[in-house]
């Protein structure tokens, strides 16, 4: 008989003698990640449950055996990664008691804090989970979920016995995902503190062999650029899920080719409404056991994963019917007899030169064609006679040397010659040495 109530940690109780968790060359057993669950719950037990809690950690065992005590106790969790700024957010979650380096630390002006949304939770005895948004076009919000609901999908995997690399952030509902379907399987979870080194992730696949990358296209692209196949055994790979952002189609071709014998599979979610199941057919994918509309190009959802909605924003993202408004435009394509989405762009990215707009991932598709551009980045900058100009950001390849002032008129002709439109030629080109990624791994468009 299983010491734990919870349906999710009872699954792991199976698993006692595999290896759970390898954490920067530190490997735990779930017998050892169940012991550090209930070290947890001695930690946490007589905090009542109207009080939030919040973690600062990372893949690391202190940080999941906390998070899954708080899945026990039907507690409302908020994880947070270490270099976060967490002054506000612990304002404006309410939070009581954060866990951090093996302490807790309490904040009694949120003791008494307050949501309906915190409230049903309560109310229907089911754990919570609040993540902040990225925050990258505004205030980050608040997004209030039922942990309960977002681990039930979980619940009926089978057991596997694989490697995964946890290379999206601890805070991130790409992140969790993976943690939660690696959990779920019996598999083993493998992580690095510094995943925006290329190089440690690519020595990490070799030493574990790891099967399953869930990665960004960002991240992807940096593998091709760093030529890694050829200095790591990277053979283990057996399939590779991305999202996060747009794959481009020449870099998706480029990849199939680098890895003929990795399967490629696109993922689709958000953190309002979760990671939804999806079949990919090349950068297509069909949104399976969830509701959907479009509506003027933009990709509506609701699902049974949804969030309760923000608690420090207005929440009219969400309609009376229950579907989000992702942002995401989309195109759809019948293949097989089945409709099919392409997320095309974000609606926040377009930029809109004097009524005409642009997606940045448009134009960039064309920039990647150049032989002499590694990457490259469009984004939009003000102007005080259309409102908004096109401005590229440009990596060139190692070996080019030559003058700035004439390559910048060979991509402007290359683009004249493509037919691209006068409007859409970037008014400002830069060259530099490496495009910034966020701690999302997404290409930073500020």
């Amino acid at each position: 008989m299983s010491e734990f109530s919870s349906k999710f940690l009872q699954k792991l109780c199976g698993y006692e003698k595999q290896i759970a968790l390898i954490y920067d060359d530190e490997s735990f057993t779930y017998k050892d990640l169940l012991e550090n669950v209930k070290e947890k719950l001695a930690l946490i037990k007589d905090i009542s449950k109207d009080k939030i809690l919040a973690l600062r950690g990372d893949f690391d065992i202190d940080s999941i055996g906390f998070f899954l005590a708080c899945v026990e106790l039907k507690r409302i969790v908020v994880p947070f990664i270490k270099d976060d700024e967490i002054k506000d957010k612990i304002k404006e979650a309410g939070i009581y008691a954060l866990y951090e380096d093996k302490e807790l630390k309490f904040y009694e002006e949120n003791a008494n804090f307050k949501h309906d949304f915190i409230n049903e939770l309560i109310k229907k005895d089911e754990a919570g989970l609040i993540l902040f948004s990225s925050g990258s076009t505004g205030k980050a919000k608040a997004i209030v979920h039922s942990l309960d609901k977002l681990l039930s999908p979980f619940l009926d995997k089978k057991a596997k016995k694989m490697n995964i690399l946890l290379f999206l952030m601890f805070d991130h509902i790409g992140g969790l995902n993976t943690l939660f379907n690696c959990l779920s399987l019996g598999a083993c979870g493998v992580a690095i503190k510094d995943r925006k080194n290329v190089e440690l992730l690519a020595a990490c696949i070799q030493k574990y062999k790891i099967a399953l990358l869930p990665a960004s296209p960002s991240l992807l692209n940096l593998f091709l650029l760093s030529n890694l196949k050829q200095r790591y055994d990277l053979s283990s790979l057996k399939l590779i899920t991305y999202g996060t952002e747009k794959m481009p189609e020449s870099l998706l071709e480029r990849l199939k080719k680098e890895f003929p014998k990795v399967r490629f599979h696109q993922t689709f979610g958000t953190s309002e409404v979760g990671i939804n199941q999806t079949k990919s057919y090349e950068n297509y994918i069909k949104l399976e056991n969830v509701e959907y509309k479009i509506i003027d190009n933009e990709l509506f959802l609701k699902s049974k994963t949804r969030s309760l909605g923000y608690i420090n924003a207005d929440n009219s993202a969400f309609d009376d019917d229950g579907y989000f408004a992702t942002g995401d435009l989309v195109e759809l394509k019948e293949i097989n007899g089945e409709q099919y989405l392409k997320i095309i762009g974000r609606s926040k990215e377009l930029i809109n030169v004097g009524g005409e707009k642009l997606l940045p991932q448009e134009l960039e598709a064309v920039l990647l064609e150049l032989d002499f551009v590694k990457d490259c980045l469009v984004y939009g900058k003000s102007n005080a006679l259309t409102g908004q100009m096109v401005c590229a950001k440009i990596v060139l390849k190692d070996e080019e040397k030559r003058d700035m002032f004439e390559l910048k008129k060979e991509i402007k002709s290359f683009l004249k010659a493509k037919k691209i439109a006068a409007f859409k030629i970037p008014a400002k080109i830069d060259f530099v040495d490496e495009l910034k990624i966020s701690s999302r791994f997404k290409k930073v468009r500020k």
